[in-house]
C-alpha cells in the first residue's frame, strides 16, 4: 500500500497547494456572487469557482500520474527479483 501522506516540514505546503487554494478560489467565487452586481455576478462567480475546481483536478491527475509511475517501478523490481532468483518474491522457491 502506498502512503500517500505529505512527509516532513514541506508537508504543509503541499496541503496547502493540494486543498486551501482551490478552496480559496472556489469561496471567493461564491463571495462574488453574493457581492457582484447583477449583471457579473454569474460570469465571475462560474470563473472563479471553475478556476477553483480545475485546481483541484489537475491535482488530482498529477496523483494519478505519479501513481502509476510508482507501479511500474514496483513491477520492474519484482521482474528484477525473478530475473535473479528465478521465482516471484511472494512464492515458494522452486528446488
Amino acid at each position: 500500500m502506498v502512503n500517500n501522506q505529505p512527509a516532513s516540514a514541506g508537508g504543509w505546503l503541499l496541503l496547502v497547494v493540494r486543498y486551501v487554494i482551490p478552496l480559496a478560489v472556489v469561496i471567493a467565487g461564491i463571495v462574488v456572487f453574493v457581492v457582484a452586481p447583477d449583471t457579473s455576478r454569474y460570469e465571475g462567480a462560474a470563473a472563479f469557482i471553475g478556476a477553483g475546481l480545475s485546481i483541484l483536478l489537475l491535482n488530482v491527475l498529477y496523483r494519478e500520474g505519479v501513481r502509476g509511475d510508482r507501479e511500474r517501478d514496483e513491477e520492474e523490481r519484482a521482474r528484477t527479483y525473478f530475473d535473479e532468483y528465478g521465482h516471484w518474491q511472494d512464492e515458494e522457491p522452486v528446488s
